[in-house]
């Protein structure tokens, strides 16, 4: 196992748990932010008639969230200060397992030779806040089943879980910062 990016920082957990709403606010705070990738790949895979999709050819899907995830981890490599990003490489691993999936070349080795810091921002399923739309399509006890795998799998590859409190985004935001000045 690697050495670990001690300024790389994942929010991760199941969907529609508020990750990507509280990524802005974190941009907004001057936080550098790393936006994730399942959205776009679904979004040009509609757009170009593909099938990557969570509903679709799933194993294409990962290798793409897999090769976006490792772009965007390799990307920030210089980057001093915090990089906060919206879902990590162990993400497609977790994904993987959620829905049966095995045997994505590279992937068990990316986890473990791209590290991120130990501490990693998991949020709730959040039934109040959870809503479907044409990317997100899953429903709730899936979202909770996604949660528990995600935390699952972190915490397997000795990843420390720090559950983010249900407030409004901003507050959560805030929550993190201050969380990342105690290191």
């Amino acid at each position: 196992m690697r050495q670990p990016h001690e300024n790389y920082f994942i929010l991760t957990g199941g969907p529609g748990s508020g990750k990507s709403t509280v990524e802005r606010e974190l941009k907004a705070m001057g936080v550098t932010t790393v936006e994730e990738a399942a959205r776009g790949i679904i979004q040009r895979e509609v757009e170009n008639g593909g099938d990557a999709t969570p509903w679709g050819d799933t194993r294409t899907y990962s290798r793409l969230m897999l090769e976006h995830a490792l772009h965007d981890f390799d990307s920030h490599k210089t980057e001093r200060g915090t990089v906060m990003f919206d879902r990590g490489i162990p993400d497609v691993l977790g994904y993987m397992r959620l829905i049966g999936l095995t045997g994505l070349a590279g992937l068990e080795e990316a986890c473990r030779e791209r590290r991120y810091n130990k501490r990693v921002f998991f949020f709730p399923p959040w039934k109040e806040i959870y809503e479907t739309d044409k990317e997100r399509k899953q429903d709730w006890e899936t979202a909770e089943r996604t949660y528990q795998v995600m935390l699952a799998t972190y915490k397997e590859l000795d990843y420390q879980p720090e559950i983010v409190p249900c407030l409004p985004p901003k507050e959560r935001a805030q929550w993190i910062v201050r969380r990342l000045a105690q290191k």
